[in-house]
């Protein structure tokens, strides 16, 4: 037993040290800074002087949210469809649905904006002037195009594993098919739902490239704004607001590890 102890210990010391190297120590990096002046005494004045970025940080959520609603809005759908087909459609649907992931986000941003540029393809197919770079509108398309997946696969994992004889049973009792997905598939698959949530709104509240790009310059989110201040050497600033957005982080996914299970498609983490 101590023989296998120590074989245990062993295999799991580079696992250790890479999650000590490059997820704790930049961690604590973020946390020194953060509360710190220039000059590294201690502080709380770059806390205290983060109000003057609360609108960014509404507005950050604001479209966070909304772009997590519309691809659930779509992914539930699309989860439901692929999980009721037979198991050849169901991989070619997962391959459709991952395709655009084997493509760079820094492409995938760039041919979004060839389409929704004013003389981009979408204008050019339907003949008109419409501006759609540089709105929250193609911000919001952007994250909902880049991160639906991530609603989508966790959703689809728990529909899958539902057993189809309680799909069957509801259809005996009377339910419609409308019952039967509200009453449920939906409560069964609640866990997935959560968890396609919070893998959406953590990458889209802290995108930057996204909101750079598509938003034109128009507006700033946080995470532009956590790019200009290390760009601009205000490490302590830039650390500060990265220290709230691992707060925020951390809430998020405390939220998801309350209310999934890992058996019924849940990710724990």
């Amino acid at each position: 037993m101590k023989k296998k102890s120590i074989m245990h210990s062993i295999a799991a010391a580079p696992h250790i040290f890479w999650a000590a190297l490059f997820i704790i120590l930049p961690l604590i990096i973020v946390i020194f800074y953060a509360f710190t002046d220039a000059e590294g005494n201690f502080s709380f004045e770059n806390i205290l002087g983060l109000s003057e970025y609360g609108n960014i940080f509404l507005l950050s959520i604001e479209l966070s949210v909304i772009a997590t609603f519309i691809c659930l809005l779509v992914g539930y759908p699309l989860a439901y469809i692929i999980a009721k087909a037979d198991a050849k459609k169901q991989k070619f649907f997962i391959m459709l649905l991952m395709l655009p992931m084997w493509t760079n986000l820094l492409i995938r941003t760039y041919s979004i904006m060839a389409i929704l540029d004013d003389g981009g393809f979408l204008n050019n197919l339907l003949n008109t002037e419409l501006h759609i770079i540089g709105t929250k509108g193609a911000v919001i398309f952007g994250m909902v195009y880049d991160f639906l997946p991530y609603m989508v696969l966790p959703i689809y994992t728990c529909i899958s594993k539902i057993p189809k004889n309680m799909w069957e049973a509801a259809s005996d009792l009377g339910c419609s098919p409308i019952r039967v997905l509200t009453k449920v598939i939906f409560p069964l698959s609640m866990s997935g739902v959560i968890s396609g949530v919070t893998m959406v709104f953590v990458p889209s509240i802290s995108t930057f490239y996204i909101s750079q790009k598509l938003g034109g310059g128009t507006f700033e989110l946080i995470g532009d704004t956590i790019e200009r201040q290390f760009v601009s050497s205000a490490l302590n600033t830039g650390a500060a607001i990265s220290f709230v957005m691992m707060i925020l982080i951390l809430i998020s996914i405390s939220v998801m590890n309350k209310f999934s299970d890992p058996d019924d498609g849940g990710i724990i983490i």
